[in-house]
């Protein structure tokens, strides 16, 4: 399947069926086993198709656990089955990175927090140098601004784990996921985009469509540079997945997304911050992924340590 027709399958499935559990969705399409080897039942594709999915999410504000279940937690570990589980779509899994948790792993004993954990079933914990399976004594889960991201916080009491993969591997998977972050950006901000373009055509003001309007028309130009250059910004990085790519990535398309849905709840004027329309959804969305890997200053700082 070319990248294109993964697209168009995706969006198809995403606008027939915006309710369909995570099961349906990963199983009917294969998306969480994308980057899953062939032996364990998965793709064995990389981060190109990772990208072209997760714009799509994006696009259409899909709650689906897809971040931590088919960018994090299958490429974090080399468990057979939990790489089944996950290929099949049965078990989603989140990857709670080094710099997100106070945790103590003593011998196979966990104890600590992780205070902001994207939600899922298995909990993957990279501590004390390795990637441990570990089930929290406690799970408190938050009332989010994006109530389609779910947080929760994590405890664990002195808790048993089992080894689930390479400890020493995690910057590589925080960098797959900050892509798959930008392009889930990407896709929402180019949605903004197209919702704002169509409502400038639709909307009239002293009879004429306010797209006509030079300070419209401008915006929208404006606005199509930003995105274009935020698509452009995730392609690179999902062509050459390195740090300084991820960094740039996640950095730009950050407030790339915040731009796109400002500008589009301005254009849509007072309906667009009614509860009726979804542009306060992408401005939601788009504040909350601003800061779900590290803000913008954070991927550039990591530019400046190269």
């Amino acid at each position: 399947m070319s990248l294109s027709e993964l697209r168009t399958v995706v969006r198809s499935f995403l606008a027939a069926h915006p309710n369909a559990p995570w099961g349906r969705f990963a199983g009917e399409l294969g998306i969480a086993g994308l980057t899953v080897p062939e032996a364990y039942g998965g793709a064995g594709f990389g981060m190109r198709e990772l990208a072209v999915v997760a714009e799509e999410i994006g696009r259409s504000l899909s709650p689906h656990p897809f971040l931590q279940t088919a960018v994090m937690a299958a490429t974090a570990t080399d468990d057979p089955g939990l790489l089944r589980a996950i290929a099949e779509g049965t078990r989603t899994a989140t990857v709670v990175l080094p710099s997100d948790h106070s945790c103590v792993l003593n011998g196979d004993r966990l104890t600590g927090a992780a205070p902001y954990v994207l939600d899922a079933e298995t909990v993957l914990v990279y501590a004390g140098g390795r990637l441990v399976e570990a089930e929290p004594s406690a799970r408190a889960p938050y009332e989010t601004m994006d109530a389609s991201r779910p947080l929760t916080a994590l405890s664990f009491d002195h808790v048993q784990v089992r080894q689930a993969g390479d400890g020493a591997a995690w910057e590589r998977v925080r960098d797959l996921a900050v892509i798959a972050l930008a392009a889930e950006q990407a896709g929402g901000a180019a949605r903004c985009l197209e919702e704002a373009t169509a409502y400038a055509k639709l909307r009239h003001q002293f009879g004429r469509p306010i797209g006509s309007f030079q300070a419209i028309k401008h915006r929208l130009a404006d606005l199509l540079l930003v995105v274009e250059s935020a698509r452009s910004a995730v392609w690179a990085a999902a062509q050459e997945p390195t740090r300084e790519n991820a960094a740039i990535a996640g950095s730009y398309c950050s407030e790339a997304y915040l731009k796109a849905a400002g500008e589009s709840i301005q254009i849509h004027g007072g309906i667009g911050i009614t509860w009726e329309h979804d542009a306060h959804r992408y401005f939601k969305r788009a504040t909350s992924d601003a800061q779900l890997l590290g803000p913008p200053r954070s991927h550039r700082a990591r530019l400046e340590l190269r």
